[in-house]
């Protein structure tokens, strides 16, 4: 078979998922299946893979699904502790003392405190908190989704202390050849790496720096009383200066430290500078900002999660008792995270796997106490002795939180089946690449020298298709370096390329779209979320792309292995 062939058959369930997502609006409970089945077949005719590798990669998603629910279901489940013991109140009273416009509540929870928990936790992890959280403080379960996708581009590479590019980068492209080129140098892989994170901090600064101001922009537009950009532009100034607060720092990390905290680091500098000039009303506009009035909200934007801010029989929580179960994660998630102390080798030494899954060569494996949704489930006793809670709160926080989830499974798990499938059609009878890898062969076939503006949007892919930075660097990074070395261009500046679009992608991540939606009972929606959702990730791959080819092609930078 011709790879443009081959390339039409392993792109197609992405772009009937699209059409029926987005196009037809139908519903991921329906879409998810259909495109499940739809890749099965495709991969068994095709590719020749087994139907026991197909099983397999189904069992392995429950793997995955049983991940991502658990994170899901702790996340419900502390703000449904907050509901109850009445600390969504005082969170949202305390934000009226900062600012009651919703643009600078968007900057402040959003892209600082939602950045800050991806640096710590990553895979999804601020979705998860920071939709629910919005829609307690009175956002619109629509806007809260799209807004905690958007907030999961500049942070990402950088996620979850560095996995991405510690994990991600170092395990698809570590060899001995190229560690033997390297020693030659004089160089390790840590300095390949160091390198590789320095380059994807600048090109993030440059880029990621407007993803406030469209941000803000969006959620005026589309979810404004006057449906407005004007509205989202009045902000610009302050935008601006929130995404500045973040990136320089950022940058500077990533140049100074390496890869494990430009977004940690960047988030709590980003965090102490905007609360405190939007205190002081500094570069803020006159007129105070509010969304449609909630009676007049479409049922489109609405979901099953409700948070009444009258909470029945609440004793009134002090504001620093409402945050400190935020706090508190936060802390653990990054003492969890930190390879110099102890906790991350004992949380990761506890795990559930399942080797040569039904005889293949898939594995599936869980580390559930390293998960975020253990930590989360520890801040919940933590909230509930401190907040003073009774069994009955806690038990309807409990029931109110299972009962969001069980929609939620059966979809995932249609998804992530779908993405592993992908994944492990490489084992095949007819020795072809992986679905995803002949879809990247295809485009670097087609585009010849001005590969590095499409090299973002091969990591994008990756992440579309896997709903991780992680795994899409682990599938690519070794394609994106030898497609470097083979057209003679700086293969550090192209992984860097790799590391910032696979963040990119998954702001429409169709696992982690379906994830977001689940925290605020938006299922069935996700289409919706798509429609805005890749715009921001247009822009974010088209200047990046453009970023790449000035630097690459224009100006001709070069690397120690070129």
């Amino acid at each position: 078979m011709s790879i443009d062939l081959l390339f039409f058959l392993a792109f197609f369930p992405i772009l009937l998922a699209g059409v029926m997502l987005v196009g037809f609006r139908i519903s991921a409970r329906v879409t998810m299946p259909i495109t499940f089945v739809v890749t099965s077949l495709i991969a068994y005719f095709f590719w020749g893979l087994s139907w026991v590798h197909v099983l397999a990669s189904g069992i392995q998603s429950f793997f995955i699904t049983f991940d991502i629910l658990y994170i899901v279901f702790a996340a419900i489940l502390l703000l449904n502790f907050l509901k109850h013991s009445g600390g969504v109140s005082a969170i949202r009273k305390g934000f009226q003392g900062i600012s009651p416009d919703r643009r600078v509540q968007v900057i402040i929870i959003v892209w600082l405190f939602g950045s800050f928990i991806e640096g710590a936790a990553g895979f999804g992890t601020p979705a998860a908190i920071v939709a629910p959280l919005l829609v307690a403080l009175g956002f619109p379960a629509m806007a809260a989704v799209i807004l905690g996708m958007m907030v999961q581009s500049t942070a990402v590479t950088f996620g979850a202390v560095g996995t991405p590019i510690l994990v991600g980068v170092r395990g698809g492209l570590q060899n001995p050849d190229l560690d033997s080129r390297l020693d030659y140098l004089g160089l390790d892989f840590m300095d390949l790496l160091e390198t590789v994170t320095a380059h994807a901090a600048l090109t993030h600064a440059v880029v990621g720096t407007l993803m406030p101001f469209f941000m803000v922009l969006m959620l005026c537009r589309f979810f404004g009383k006057n449906k407005s950009w004007k509205e989202g532009l009045e902000i610009f100034p302050f935008a601006l200066f929130g995404g500045l607060a973040f990136t320089v720092p950022y940058a500077l990390t990533g140049f100074l430290l390496g890869p494990e905290f430009p977004s940690l680091l960047g988030s709590l500098v980003g965090l102490s500078l905007v609360v405190s000039a939007a205190k002081r009303g500094f570069l803020l506009p006159k007129q105070t900002w509010e969304m449609q009035d909630p009676d007049e909200w479409p049922q489109e934007w609405l979901g099953t999660l409700e948070i009444s801010h009258e909470e029945n029989g609440a004793k009134p929580v002090g504001l620093w008792k409402a945050w400190f179960p935020y706090f508190l994660l936060a802390i653990l998630l990054v003492m969890s995270r930190l390879p110099q102390l102890p906790f991350r080798s004992f949380l990761t030494g506890i795990s559930v796997s399942y080797e040569g899954i039904l005889g293949t060569g898939i594995a599936a494996n869980s580390t559930p106490f390293y998960l975020p949704g253990s930590i989360l489930l520890v801040v919940c006793v933590v909230t509930y002795f401190l907040h003073g809670m009774n069994r009955q709160q806690a038990g309807k926080a409990l029931g109110e939180s299972g009962r969001m989830i069980l929609s939620a499974g059966s979809v995932l798990l249609f998804a992530v089946a779908m993405v592993r499938v992908y994944i492990n059609s490489g084992e095949n009878l007819l020795d072809l690449a992986a679905m995803p890898i002949v879809m990247a062969e295809w485009v670097a076939l087609k585009v010849g020298q001005v590969y590095p503006l499409f090299a973002p949007m091969i990591g994008a892919l990756g992440a579309f298709i896997a709903g991780s930075n992680t795994v899409s660097n682990l599938m690519f990074s070794l394609f994106q370096f030898g497609v470097a070395e083979n057209l003679s261009m700086s293969t550090t500046w192209i992984l860097a390329l790799q590391a910032v679009g696979a963040a990119a992608g998954n702001m429409i991540a169709i696992h982690n779209v379906v994830a977001a939606s689940a925290t605020v009972g938006l299922l069935g929606r996700e289409g919706s979320v798509l429609r805005r959702t890749i715009f921001p990730t247009i822009y974010y791959l088209l200047f990046t792309g453009l970023i790449g080819l000035l630097l690459v092609l224009g100006i001709g930078v070069t690397d120690y292995l070129s």
